[in-house]
This record gives C-alpha cells, structure tokens and sequence, in this order.
C-alpha cells in the first residue's frame, strides 16, 4: 500500500508546488520588497518623517478601496486569472516607475513618482492577495484534516518572503531605487505567469449574477457576523494590527533617527521578525496537532502582547530587533490559527467576498499608522506605540476569553 500511497503523495505535493506554492512565492517577495522598500525610499530621498507616513498610508488607503469588488470579481472570474492579470498590471507599473526613476534619481519627480507607486503597487497587491488565497484555501479544502499544514506552508512561504525581501530591498537600496524597483518588476512579472499554471477557482461560477461593486463585500461582512468564532478573532487581531502598523510604518524613523542605524538596519528588524515567525509557524503546525487551535492562539496572543508593550520601551536597537520579533512570532501563530479556521468555516462559494471583508477589516489600521506616524512628532513615536500595544493586549484578551468555550476553536 505505501508504494501506491507515496507516488500519489508526491504526485500531489509536486502539483500544489506548481500551482500554488511557486506563484505565491514569487508574489509574496514582491509584495514585502514593495512594503518595506518604498518608505524607505521616501525617507532616502526626502529625509522627511511626515513623508514617510504619509507613503505608507498611501501604500494602504487605496488597497482598502479594492476591497468593495475584489473579492467579487475573484468569485465571478476564478482565481487563477485574476491572479495573472493584477502581478502583471503591477509588472508594468513598475517598470515604469523604474524608468522615470533612472531619469530623475532625486527631486520632485522622484518623490512624485514613488508616492504614485505606493498607492498603484498596494492595490494591485491586494488584488493578486486574495485570489491566491483563494486558490490557496481551495487546496486547503482539498487536504482535509491536513488543511493547517496547507495553511502553515503558505505562511511559511510569506514569512519567508517577508525574512528576504526587506533585506534585499534595502541592499538594493544602497545601489539606487532603479535596482530596487527593476528586482520587484521582474518578481511581479514571473508572479504573472507561474498564475498562468494555477488551477481554476472552484469557487467561481457561470451562474453567479453580477452585483454592485459593495455588494460583495456587504454579503461577506455579513458571513462574519454570522460566525462568531472568526469574527470575535478578527476583532482582536484588527487591534493586533494596528500596534504592528505603527511599528511598521514608524520603523525607519524609530531605526534610522532614533537609534542612528543605516537603511539597511530597517530590514534586518523585519527579516528577523521573519526568521522568528517561520520558527513559530513549524511549531504551531505541531502544536495545533496535539493541543487544538484556542491553546495556541491564546499562548501566542500573550506572547505578542507582551513582546509589544516591551518593544514600545526598547532602550537599544538590539533590544528593539529582538522583541519585534518576538511579536511577530506571536502574530504569525494567530495568523495560522486565523487561516485555517477561516478555510474551516467559510463556504466556498462566499469565500472570495467574505476573505475581502476580512482582510478589509484586518488592514484598516495600516493607514491609520501611517497617519499617526506623520502627524506624531519623532520623540513622541514610543508614548503612541505604548498605547496601542495596551490596546492590541486589551483586544486580544478580550477576544480569546469569549473564545474559551467556542466550539469552532475546540477542535
């Protein structure tokens, strides 16, 4: 019986490899190189801290946007399409940008042009999101009991994306912004086509009448509230986000200003962020065998909240490194936790709309740190990130207690 079951296995993980696992791959490098790498850029070229917020909120406002048909047209049009067609349309943004920046390494153009980037790069970035984790929800369906292996490995793969991308973004950094942009160009567009081999959606259908671009989202906001376990997890992962977003979006200032390191010492804090939550991924893939999905998450919620309220008083660069770290070790548990109960208990055929509501809701702090980082004097930065991280531990708290006897999180 093992020589059948094996070839078979094999045969299986090699065509998730091909399908869902390489695409990803390339997209999520793209997408960290891009997250991380432009502020940075804007920092680099303006040496303005208002700017720099002002770039990350306009690297996420208008990704918020997309969320009112994304979803829907994901559902309606499969996948695999829409998963080509948006890495592409980012290719070609790109490669403009990359062009204009040649020809005008500094000065207004060049801040114009990276601010433009910002906000065309994240919304065909979260287009191209969620119609690979459709796609990726689809094998996790396929595997069953297994599905938090599935889910691990797609997590494991941005994780590691996120360890190399804001590394190689600010190496490339250090050559120019042409190099830097040219390396994500080439990424979307292999993105575009390694899509070309992923499998149609299952959750797309012929039938399904066109909607107004909010309905979409309307009818997975309503498949939220209609499953309390992953509602309640949304709400505190939402508070979660938005301590990690202040970090994020504050990050060159509190590194490079405030602890007088280089550009580069940016993405190393995010890169060992990365190398911790892959770790923290394995582990959780084992634990969730034996103690079920609440005893994980609770344990990495408490992990995160405190890492958190640490970080905001961190006396050194080292310090701060390491307990950024040990946050998004916690984080990337929940976030394991978060996926497979959401493949779980959404139906197929809402999936696409009700993953945009989610992660809608999800990423609506993300501006809010990029504007809270440009209005925030520099000195204040940590008085602000303390709040929120006393906000982040309150929500998680709240959330994980109302889940203690929930039967969705038992099992």
């Amino acid at each position: 019986m093992s020589a059948a079951v094996t070839p078979r296995h094999a045969r299986h993980t090699a065509g998730l490899m091909r399908s869902i696992y390489l695409p990803r791959t390339a997209d999520a490098l793209a997408f960290a190189m891009s997250t991380y790498g432009i502020p940075l850029l804007v920092l680099a070229t303006t040496r303005s801290t208002a700017l720099t917020g002002v770039a990350f909120a306009l690297k996420w406002i208008p990704r918020l946007a997309a969320f009112g048909w994304a979803g829907s047209v994901v559902d309606r049009r499969g996948a695999a399409a829409v998963f080509h067609l948006a890495s592409l349309g980012r290719a070609l943004a790109l490669a403009a940008g990359t062009v204009l920046l040649h020809l005008h390494p500094s000065g207004t153009v060049a801040s114009a042009t990276v601010m433009v980037l910002a906000s065309t790069t994240g919304v065909l970035t979260e287009v191209s999101y969620i119609a690979a984790e459709t796609a990726g929800a689809a094998a996790g369906r396929r595997a069953g009991r297994q599905a938090h292996r599935v889910q691990a490995v797609l997590l494991g793969i941005d994780q590691t994306a996120t360890l190399a991308g804001p590394a190689l973004a600010g190496v490339l950094l250090l050559a120019g912004p042409a190099p830097m942009l040219a390396v994500i160009t080439v990424l979307s567009l292999l993105a575009a086509l390694l899509a070309l081999g992923t499998p149609p959606s299952p959750v797309a259908s012929a039938r399904a009448p066109k909607r107004r671009p909010g309905a979409g989202l309307l009818n997975g906001w309503r498949t939220i509230r209609s499953l309390p376990a992953l509602g309640w997890l949304v709400t505190g992962l939402t508070l979660s986000n938005l301590a990690i977003g202040l970090l994020q979006a504050a990050g060159p200032v509190i590194v490079v200003q405030h602890f007088g390191q280089s550009a580069t010492a940016v993405g190393l804090v995010w890169s060992a962020a990365a190398t911790a939550t892959l770790l923290s991924v394995t582990l959780c893939r084992f634990a969730l065998d034996r103690l079920g999905l609440w005893p994980v998450g609770a344990a990495c919620a408490a992990l995160a909240s405190l890492a958190c309220l640490a970080a905001a008083q961190a006396p050194d660069y080292r310090s701060y490194l390491v307990l950024v770290a040990v946050l998004m070790a916690g984080e990337g548990g929940m976030t394991v936790v978060l996926r497979t109960l959401r493949s779980r208990l959404i139906p197929p055929e809402k999936f696409g709309s009700t993953l945009s509501a989610t992660i809608l809701i999800l990423l609506l702090p993300f501006p809010v740190a990029g504007v809270l980082t440009a209005l925030t004097p520099p000195d204040d930065l940590g008085h602000v990130i303390t709040i929120c991280a006393a906000l982040q531990a309150l929500g998680l708290f709240c959330a994980f207690a109302r889940l203690r006897t929930d039967p969705a999180l038992r099992t």
